[in-house]
């Protein structure tokens, strides 16, 4: 969620089974930035969502097995996906899709019952290894008995696109914030952009950990295993899987934000630090994006230049 002066023009409206935000430093700017973001998700909807019927990634898990003729918006963010895979060693992993439906996830969210039975997961870490993304054909296939779910990355992609259309577009400095996953174009505000992050980022809950932090470009990403969580069996779940077992990564961070020059790296780097449990901060470390860590039972761990408090974050 971000915090800024009134004499921001901002909206904010449901898509993609999330808040879309967008902020622009040009409030007459507004309307139309607000059209061109709407434009823009539901062309990511119709290509990516995993609950239409009639998406084009609805089809080509359908013909798993075949080449199935695929638009360039999807192939684009398949792209995407399988680089998140490569940069993670798999951590990131964009076929992750049967095993979610197995574990109940299986229809929009706020769709989900309240419990129902458990079934059995099984999945193929390299699966991913084997999709054949064909730009010359345009189409895509998927081998036999595999889903594919771009959770991990589809948003962070369609706010990298977003905030990059507004901005050349409008000629205006945006924000564009979709359920966390946060891209700026064009000149920030003095003093920056300030972004709220928690783990709980619509409301405040006891115990949680929070803080406002200000980047001045680039983009920021939160990955939580407390916000989307839904019970089979008894047994309360996560969406962030580990594809070494198809089950949701252990707990120990409840939430990750990393910040890095794209959405996709930053989202790629906050999902694949979830999925990495203890070994998260030497990874990041590894990879020198400033990041924040929030613990199980609350620690904070922050992490290449992270501020301690509300201090801008150069990105």
């Amino acid at each position: 969620m971000t915090r800024q002066a009134s004499t921001f023009g901002a909206a904010a409206f449901p898509a993609l089974g999330t808040t879309a935000e967008i902020l622009v430093t040009r409030p007459g700017a507004l309307t139309a930035a607000v059209a061109l973001l709407r434009t823009e998700l539901a062309a990511l909807d119709r290509a990516c969502s995993r609950f239409r019927p009639d998406s084009e990634l609805v089809a080509v898990n359908l013909g798993a097995g075949s080449a199935v003729p695929a638009g360039l918006v999807l192939r684009r963010a398949v792209r995407v996906a399988l680089v998140a895979a490569v940069q993670t060693h798999g951590d990131v992993d964009p076929t992750l899709g049967r095993c979610l439906r197995d574990l109940g996830y299986d229809r929009a969210f706020a769709d989900l019952p309240a419990d129902g039975p458990a079934r059995p997961v099984a999945h193929d870490p390299g699966a991913w290894r084997h999709i054949d993304l064909d730009d010359r054909a345009g189409t895509i296939t998927v081998p036999e008995g595999v889903e594919l779910d771009l959770g991990a990355t589809a948003k962070a992609f369609g706010a990298d696109r977003a905030s990059a259309l507004v901005s050349s577009v409008l000629g205006t400095g945006v924000l564009v914030n979709l359920g966390g996953d946060i891209a700026t174009a064009g000149p920030a505000p003095a003093g920056g952009w300030r972004v709220r992050v928690a783990d709980h980022p619509q409301q405040t809950r006891p115990g949680d950990r929070e803080q406002t932090v200000a980047i001045r470009g680039g983009a920021l990403a939160t990955s939580s295993t407390t916000v989307r969580t839904w019970t089979r069996g008894g047994v309360r779940h996560h969406h962030l899987l580990d594809p070494r077992t198809g089950r949701p990564a252990a707990p120990v961070w409840r939430t990750v934000t990393v910040t890095a020059g794209s959405c996709v790296d930053a989202n790629t780097a906050a999902t694949a630090a979830i999925v990495a449990g203890a070994d998260a901060p030497e990874w990041l470390a590894a990879v020198g994006l400033p990041a924040r860590l929030v613990s199980a039972d609350g620690a904070v761990v922050t992490l290449g230049g992270w501020p301690a408090d509300d201090v801008s974050l150069a990105a």
